[in-house]
């Protein structure tokens, strides 16, 4: 292959960019592995400490809850009072009830409490459920073994005032059981211990709080007491890591807290958080290779990079070279664009040459023609405005020829204030319908209208039809076209209860959502062959209507479709024999902004 100068060139730009790229990947590498590593501890050891807080604050309100029982003075007294055990026990046996649904939360997640006397013997206890999964000794001591009772009586035993906190696992839910403990004193002698309160949580509310913080699939994260059982873990222990993992909680376990200090190696990396108040380690260990997890993403992303500079640069070298090529050819770009749609493109050739001036007669030519597009689309605008009008004015008079007949009759048989109010109504009809400089008007205006109407209909028909209406407060501000809702009420009067017999209703709701308002009229007449009316009103053939004596349906669709598009208008809902909804949709557009519109 013959190499150009402008391959050349391309060669050299891309094979300089991708030099300094490699270099600067490979120093950067070797000068940020190990801040990138120290920093991807202390995030993970900063992500404990946050936790630990947390959890700090969770075990601060059960012991919070849990001191309550210090109001009960009368059970403390008899508790110090060295009353014998079964009377105390007939006495506050629904105690540990009463505690554990009025100081804890649902949220809280007892599943057990249990209050004692300092000889270790049950006085009260409370059990949130007792069936076969969700399972709760009576007593922790029946199997002190089995519930981990021990380390509680090695609690009593001791002078240590904090509160205790241990764990079980419970083989009926299959899952570990937070306990906390908190002795009573003698309120006159806080050296004279009279009893203690045991308090089980369900481990799902710490593990919530625990996985908001694992930060890696690969983390594994436990919580453990000094001198006790590993309480709940949460995470992923790879087998490699089990054994370390073991060791690390038989430390623990042990009391021996120093000696976690050493697991940390090439190949794994502990954490330990503890916290100053309460007997609770934090632990966590995970693999050497999940913290290097930034610097390998940085590496990919830097050869990315790479590969990204040498594309762009082949992409800028074309453009360069393409922008360096001659004026005709820049020229023909132009009119395959505007061939494309882009009609407002110009040639921007301004040299005062042969190509110079085909450019700049080009131009003329492109500015006549766009001229002459807009003085049709403004001659095509007006015509529309005038077939609209046109439309409209056909709504009219049948209804008033119908009305008129209706008032004469009335008149010719009784002189009464109905005809008062038919004429008013009418008067009002009239001077709606003819006001022809508002095509557009709110809901509200065009529902006022419409209830004069009904009332001269109710008139005509002896009110044999019940009108509901579900208007919403939220729409009566917004605009439709004038007289658009009026005749599709008309259009159920006439089609669809004409031949109902029984009772009769019709329902107008209106209601808008993403910027839609849709106005319906449902009645519970004979129905109709929806199917094919809907694609009548799709086809909004103006023509059909224009020829014939059309004034309802087909005349208010083909006019909301030539104010507001193709994708507005009406459809229908129904079914034979069991009424019809007619349904006008139109976009949502504010009284002022359809006053706007008018005016344009």
């Amino acid at each position: 292959m013959k190499w150009n100068m402008r391959m050349k060139i391309l060669a050299v730009c891309v094979c300089c960019t991708l030099i300094a790229l490699v270099m600067q990947t490979f120093l950067f590498q070797r000068a940020s592995a190990k801040l990138i590593s120290r920093q991807s501890k202390n995030e993970s050891y900063h992500t404990l400490e946050n936790m630990q807080n947390e959890i700090y604050t969770f075990i601060k309100n059960i012991e919070s809850n849990m001191i309550e029982i210090y109001n009960n003075r009368e059970f403390l007294s008899a508790l110090k009072s060295g009353e014998n055990v079964e009377d105390i026990r007939k006495k506050y046996y629904r105690l540990a009830y009463t505690i554990a649904a009025e100081e804890f939360q649902t949220s809280d997640g007892v599943v057990a409490l249990y209050l004692y006397n300092s000889d270790n013997e049950i006085i009260s206890t409370y059990r949130r459920a007792v069936t076969p999964r969700h399972n709760y000794p009576k007593d922790i001591y029946e199997d002190s073994e089995l519930y981990n009772a021990n380390v509680v009586t090695e609690y009593m035993a001791s002078d240590d005032t904090s509160m205790l906190i241990s764990s079980y696992y419970n083989v009926h839910r299959k899952r570990d059981i937070a306990r906390f403990g908190l002795k009573i004193y003698d309120n006159t002698n806080l050296s004279d211990k009279v009893g203690y309160i045991i308090c089980d949580i369900d481990s799902k509310v710490i593990e919530k709080i625990m996985k908001k913080y694992v930060t890696n699939d690969e983390m594994y994260i436990w919580l453990q007491p000094t001198g006790d059982r590993q309480a709940y873990a949460i995470g992923t222990l790879e087998e490699e890591n089990r054994f370390y993992h073991d060791m690390i909680s038989q430390y623990i376990l042990l009391g021996d807290i120093e000696g976690t200090e050493d697991f940390s190696d090439n190949s794994r990396v502990f954490f330990r958080v503890s916290q100053d108040k309460y007997n609770l380690n934090a632990c966590s260990i995970m693999p050497q290779s999940a913290l290097e997890e930034n610097q390998r993403v940085l590496s990919r992303n830097l050869v990315f990079i790479a590969l990204s500079m040498g594309a762009l640069m082949s992409v800028l070298y074309f453009y360069v070279t393409r922008s360096l090529t001659s004026p005709l050819e820049r020229l023909m770009q132009t009119i395959n664009k505007i061939r494309a749609g882009a009609t407002e493109l110009r040639a921007d050739y301004q040299a005062k040459d042969e190509i110079g001036m085909l450019a700049m007669e080009f131009n003329n030519m492109l500015d006549e023609v766009e001229a002459l597009i807009g003085q049709q689309y403004e001659d095509k605008l007006l015509l529309n405005k005038a077939e609209y009008k046109a439309l409209q004015a056909q709504i009219n008079p049948h209804f008033l020829y119908n009305t008129l007949d209706t008032m004469s009759s009335i008149a010719s048989i009784q002189n009464c204030e109905t005809v008062s109010n038919l004429c008013q109504s009418l008067s009002n009809i009239f001077r709606y319908s003819l006001d022809m400089k508002h095509p557009y008007v709110t809901v509200a205006k065009e529902i006022g209208h419409l209830k004069n109407y009904i009332y001269v209909m109710n008139v005509r028909m002896r009110e044999e039809i019940k009108y509901i209406f579900e208007i919403g407060e939220d729409v009566l501000q917004d605009t439709v076209p004038r007289i658009s809702i009026q005749p599709l009420v008309e259009n159920a009067l006439n089609h669809g209860l004409k031949n109902k017999h029984g009772e009769k209703y019709i329902r107008i709701k209106a209601e808008k959502k993403r910027g839609i308002l849709r106005i319906s009229v449902e009645d519970n007449g004979t129905g109709m062959d929806a199917e094919k009316m809907n694609a009548r009103l799709h086809d909004n053939d103006v023509s059909v209507i224009e020829e014939g004596n059309s004034i309802g349906l087909l005349n208010i669709n083909a006019r909301l479709k030539m104010a507001y598009g193709a994708e507005y208008g009406i459809y229908i809902e129904s079914l034979v024999g069991q009424g019809t909804t007619v349904v006008m949709r139109v976009p949502v557009i504010q009284e002022e902004i359809a006053d706007g519109k008018e005016n344009v």
